[in-house]
């Protein structure tokens, strides 16, 4: 069996399955104990006296048994596979609350393809040897038992032939289990790489095509997968040198059977005897079909023994991948007796706030102090890696920071619930991403009961209600994976609209206008103005025009505050906002010389 902290609890969950499965496999390797006897009979019968009727008696019992047999293994199937498929899904299901519970940094280190391939093969695999595994381990441990009782209690002679090579699949299966563990953890790996590299081509499919580098790319595919099938085809080398010499030694123990139950068997019709440590054989022909037909029987566990140790092997090495992704620490999560928000006014406040990434030893914000009263409309501009948009996603606790630093309304932000402190944020970040979904429920993604009305008020907020009106199919037009039917101007207003129709405290807009003309521009900047009035409103933008009717603008510089006051004033004591003020407008004189 499959033991593990993450798979331990299920044969609990699920014990009146696997009792019920378990207990009907039991009865069919039982009852089909009983054809080699009725065999043995048929051959005594037609030897001695040809009573036909006890022929179709016999025959009438064999029949019997195949019924059950029939019976029997619908309800093992029926029960132990509805066992693993549960198991899977309530281990997919868990995986899934992991995967939406880990940090943001999580991602980062792990590609997306690693991911899924745990989602979809790993799992796969635990389920197989939930199932097909348990049926194995039964039949080749109480199958072979009985039989070899059987065999022993018709003839112990021929049962000891029968056991060397059994004891030499023992031993095989023991020499080869770890190395073929460690096969698949490398086919997997490999199979990684391949789900990694094709996730990350067909999602940027668009670059590809543009840049006419398919044939470069075809080539770099063809690598990656010539060592993926180099490792499949190491695995497969492995697995089919494990199962040629089980099936040897399964036909060797068949031909050693043949050729010393047919000696015994001319001995006995010679009135000859063979003595084995003063034992003397005596078996008949009945009695040597019978031994066959037990022999047969133990075929199947024998097989099942060889195939659930590399089966096994994989389970093992699937499982452990799946636990070290459970084990991962979440390391962003609520405090015990966390506060819970239940209104948030939208006061924002950072002392002697400093900021890096976990994985980064450079510091990304340095010594921010700031405070930012509810109901203001505040820009965040400056160079590009000053460290504007992180000084807007910590708000969203996407990290953990040093407590008492940040604080919303006057709680420190490390105190609070995650989800009361994010349901009370509307955020709209640089990557626009839209769901494979029609533009009203990508609009209403953050609405319990939305509905096509209130994704039309945030479109028209956004500036895209009459885009959105010319699609043939209106706001229930899908928008495709990540959005790729619609422009990036139009994404962009589709996730403005998503944000605004929360109707949240604080919102973020994070470079949200820059694909945007100038014109839609102002109508969505003008609409924050008018309709967020008394909530806080925090714009990072790459142009001063977005942030210059705002209340007040903050200017980093370096990862440091330079300066946090009005536009006005800021013309006066801030360099890094004269500059950018002076570029933008040799810009426009430019734009405006080439009219």
């Amino acid at each position: 069996m499959l033991f593990g902290k993450h798979v331990n609890r299920y044969y609990l969950k699920y014990l009146w399955l696997f009792i019920f499965g378990i207990a009907a496999l039991i009865a069919v390797d039982y009852i089909q104990l009983f054809i080699p006897k009725y065999l043995g009979e048929v051959v005594d019968i037609l030897q001695t006296n040809g009573d036909t009727n006890r022929i179709f008696t016999l025959g009438f019992y064999v029949l019997a048994v195949a019924g059950g047999m029939f019976l029997g293994r619908f309800l093992w199937r029926v029960t132990l596979f509805n066992a693993a498929f549960r198991i899977e899904a309530d281990m997919r299901h868990k995986m899934f609350l992991k995967a939406e519970a880990l940090p943001r940094q999580y991602y980062h280190d792990n590609k997306v393809g690693s991911v899924m391939s745990w989602f979809t093969n790993d799992l796969e695999t635990i389920s197989d040897y939930f199932g097909w595994g348990t049926v194995m381990i039964i039949d080749s441990l109480f199958l072979s038992v009985i039989t070899v009782i059987e065999m022993i209690r018709l003839d112990f002679v021929m049962s000891i032939i029968c056991f060397l090579p059994v004891i030499l699949i023992i031993i095989w299966g023991a020499i080869t289990e770890k190395y073929m563990a460690l096969k698949w953890e490398q086919r997997q790996k490999a199979y990684d790489e391949l789900y990694d590299f094709s996730q990350e081509n067909f999602t940027g499919i668009r670059v590809i095509k543009a840049f006419v580098k398919e044939t470069k790319e075809i080539h770099a595919f063809a690598k990656v997968a010539k060592k993926n099938a180099d490792v499949n085809v190491s695995f497969a080398r492995l697995s089919v040198i494990f199962d040629v010499v089980i099936e040897i030694i399964i036909a060797t123990m068949l031909a050693i059977v043949l050729i010393f139950g047919g000696w015994f068997v001319y001995l006995f019709n010679h009135d000859q005897t063979f003595i084995f440590f003063g034992y003397e054989e005596k078996i008949t022909a009945s009695k040597l079909v019978e031994f066959i037909g037990y022999m047969d029987i133990l075929i199947w566990p024998m097989i099942a023994l060889g195939q659930v140790v590399p089966m096994r092997s994989r389970s093992k090495a699937s499982l452990k991948r799946i636990s070290a992704f459970l084990d991962s620490e979440i390391t962003v999560h609520s405090p015990k007796n966390a506060i819970k928000l239940d209104e948030v006014k939208g006061n924002i406040s950072y002392r002697n706030f400093n900021f890096k990434y976990p994985t980064y030893e450079a510091i990304n914000l340095k010594n921010i102090n700031l405070d930012i009263k509810a109901g203001e409309s505040v820009g965040v501009v400056g160079k590009i890696g000053s460290g504007k948009t992180t000084l807007v996603n910590v708000l969203l606790m996407l990290y953990n920071v040093e407590p008492d630093t940040l604080f919303i309304d006057g709680h420190d932000i490390m105190s609070l619930d995650i989800d009361s402190l994010r349901d009370h944020i509307a955020y709209v970040p640089q990557d626009n991403f839209l769901f494979s979904d029609s533009i009203e429920h990508n609009i209403n993604f953050g609405l319990e009961n939305g509905t096509e009305e209130t994704a039309r008020m945030g479109a028209i907020f956004a500036g895209v209600d009459d885009d959105v009106r010319c699609f043939n199919k209106g706001y229930q037009t899908i928008s495709g994976e990540r959005g790729v039917t619609l422009s990036g101007g139009q994404k962009q207003r589709i996730s403005i609209a998503r944000a605004y129709v929360r109707n949240a405290p604080i919102l973020i807009l994070d470079d949200s206008v820059s694909a945007v003309d100038t014109k839609t521009e102002e109508t969505i900047l003008r609409n924050i103005t008018n309709e967020r009035k008394g909530k806080t409103t925090l714009v990072v933008a790459s142009r001063i025009s977005t942030v210059n009717h705002l209340d007040k603008i903050i200017v980093l510089n370096d990862g440091e505050v330079e300066a946090f006051d009005s536009p006005k004033n800021l013309l006066k004591i801030s360099p890094t906002y004269q500059k950018m003020v002076k570029l933008q407008e040799l810009e426009s004189e430019v734009e405006g010389g080439k009219k």
